[in-house]
């Protein structure tokens, strides 16, 4: 392209000029993919073209090609539980609906009793639980609702939140069910339209004068936040939310410059509006870590200075934090390029944090793939512009998440090992492994969604799975379906592997096979196969058959199938291959530095 869409369409958002360019720069993003698109139908109870085109621009943006289908206008309702031909044909992966507070109509009367009132918060929550329910017996998609913004006005005033017939304390109510459903429904995603509504601001929000005209449910500002938004939720949903952060240290997780300050000069604690800005910074990473973002530490900075920053009592964040530290004279971009390869992850998957646009410029330019959210100068803005910016979007919040930073802390301890013994096979043996794969569970299910539609390198053909897809596949008696968890002495890893084959009379073939690079070079995957052998065998399958389909991130794994044995059977122009193995009385043999624990 000759103008950069990257360096304009970052956070923060420039509103104006996206309102201006959108329908050039999302043709120009579309005729530069040729991927599959993901087919994303919005069903709205207002206006939804302009939505549909910022959610749009965001996924071409981010690489994603996708078809979108928007319902008529405040046909939410009919189009979902009622027969529709057009949606059957269009068969969505992902349904956004598009609802606001103007798409609330049972509101409590001041003469209602309580119990009324409840009535009328059940009866607006299964109004859209029959939606949902309706879509999800009909496709295979994940749905995003969002919940409701505040009310436009309050006739009770402050008490409206307060009394049982208050508008707001009603919004308040409905929004509590949307909640809990979300809770128990892996297929179901919560956009939280009330917050986003806050954080505009109501008095911008509410735009009467666009209502009346175009019908328009917010004011068309806050169209390119809210498609931004939704758009990174459905980029979580496909397993493309960053999963590091890297950070700059001096004027950035602290005020002033360590190497000149020294310890005590820094500005971080409590004395001061700066230091405090910088506690605040610092307790928001925390919080990023906590959930299961690992940082990483990219300083241009003598190494012991740069770590004595940490050891001031009033800093928040420890060493202990950082997965990586990389702190010494190298340009930033050769040292993010080395965090990346340690932590066996990929570019595209870190954000540089980093008060210097001149640095933000060097990595911005030399690792486009890197997310270089403009915080600026001022520290007060920094928490502000990186929340917003949705990078670390969630769709759901497992054990394994909050886990996830010391899972990394242990690869480090095994690579440490690792340079204490001259053979590798040793090295393996002495991690003391232990396998447990078995066929899917209820109890394992979401994280098992979660791990194929986040894994891209070890992954055959990087197809992503609804909940409810998995669900059905857990079910079926024509899948086979197994994964794999390992735990060695530092610690256990987690799920990390999943298999899904179809049964066709004695023949199964794999339709994915993935496993997460925290596992890769251990074996795990000699682990499985033999597994799969076992479970195929046992239900009198004859030949297994398998798909390696290219993307920008598996080729790692182009000859996986050779390496087991398979023999070839064809290969397309796209580079898709297909091979196949022969299952006959010999036993599948591998000397496992592990030991398989494993289930019928």
């Amino acid at each position: 392209m000759t103008e950069s869409a990257n360096a304009r369409i970052a956070y923060p958002l420039d509103v104006a000029w996206l309102q201006r360019r959108q329908k050039k720069l999302r043709r120009r993003l579309k005729e530069s993919l040729s991927t599959p698109p993901v087919r994303v139908a919005i069903l709205g109870g207002s206006t939804t073209s302009e939505v549909a085109n910022y959610i749009e621009l965001f996924l071409l943006e981010a690489g994603i090609n996708v078809d979108i289908y928007q319902s008529d206008y405040n046909q939410f309702y009919q189009e979902s539980v009622f027969d529709n031909d057009a949606l059957d044909v269009f068969n969505p992966q992902v349904i956004y609906i598009h609802t606001s507070s103007v798409n609330l109509t049972s509101w409590p009367e001041l003469t209602d009793s309580d119990s009324q009132v409840n009535d009328k918060i059940a009866s607006t929550f299964e109004h859209f639980q029959s939606v949902w329910l309706a879509l999800l017996g009909k496709y295979s998609a994940t749905i995003i609702q969002n919940n409701f913004e505040l009310p436009f006005s309050r006739p009770l005033g402050n008490i409206d939140a307060s009394v049982t017939v208050g508008k707001t304390r009603f919004t308040h109510a409905v929004n509590e069910k949307f909640a809990e459903y979300a809770e128990t429904n892996a297929n179901f995603i919560l956009h939280d339209l009330n917050y986003l509504a806050a954080w505009f601001g109501l008095a911008r929000w509410y735009n009467k004068t666009q209502w009346y005209a175009y019908k328009y449910a917010m004011n068309s500002d806050a169209f390119p936040e809210l498609g931004h938004s939704i758009a990174s939720q459905i980029m979580a949903g496909l397993g493309l939310s960053k999963k590091a952060l890297v950070c700059d240290l001096d004027n950035t997780l602290w005020g002033g410059v360590i190497g000149d300050d020294g310890l005590n000069g820094i500005q971080i604690g409590h004395e001061s509006a700066e230091a405090q800005a910088y506690t605040e910074v610092q307790q928001y990473l925390k919080a990023l870590h906590q959930r299961g973002v690992l940082l990483t530490v990219c300083s241009k900075n003598e190494l012991k200075n740069a770590q004595q920053g940490f050891s001031h009592p009033d800093s928040i964040l420890s060493l202990s934090d950082f997965s990586e530290f990389k702190a010494n004279w190298s340009d930033k971009d050769q040292n993010i390029e080395q965090i990346a390869t340690s932590l066996n992850i990929g570019l595209d998957s870190l954000v540089f944090l980093d008060d210097n646009a001149s640095e933000r410029e060097w990595v911005g330019s030399n690792l486009c793939s890197v997310a270089v959210p403009d915080i600026g100068q001022d520290v007060t803005q920094y928490i502000a512009t990186l929340d917003k910016a949705c990078l670390f979007e969630l769709v759901s919040l497992s054990a394994e998440d909050v886990s996830r930073a010391a899972m990394y802390g242990h690869n480090q301890e095994r690579q440490q090992l690792r340079r204490e013994f001259e053979n590798y096979d040793d090295y393996l043996q002495s991690l003391d492994m232990h396998a447990t794969i078995a066929p899917f569970d209820e109890l394992s299910l979401a994280r098992i969604t979660q791990l194929t539609n986040k894994t891209n390198q070890f992954n055959l053909t990087t197809r992503r799975y609804s909940a409810q897809e998995m669900t059905s596949v857990m079910h079926s008696p024509h899948h086979l379906s197994l994964y794999g968890r390992l735990r060695d002495k530092f610690g256990d890893n987690g799920i990390v592997s999943v298999i899904i084959g179809t049964e066709d009379e004695s023949t199964l073939t794999i339709d994915l096979w993935l496993m997460s690079c925290r596992v890769f070079k251990r074996k795990m995957e000699m682990a499985m196969f033999s597994e799969l052998v076992r479970h195929a065998r046992a239900r009198n399958i004859h030949k297994l058959v398998g798909q390696y389909m290219p993307s920008k991130k598996n080729g790692l794994v182009s000859e996986h199938y050779a390496s087991l044995g398979f023999q070839r059977l064809s290969e397309d122009d796209a580079g898709n291959t297909q091979w196949v193995y022969v299952l006959d009385d010999t036993p599948v043999e591998h000397a496992l530095p592990l030991t398989i624990a494993n289930e019928p």
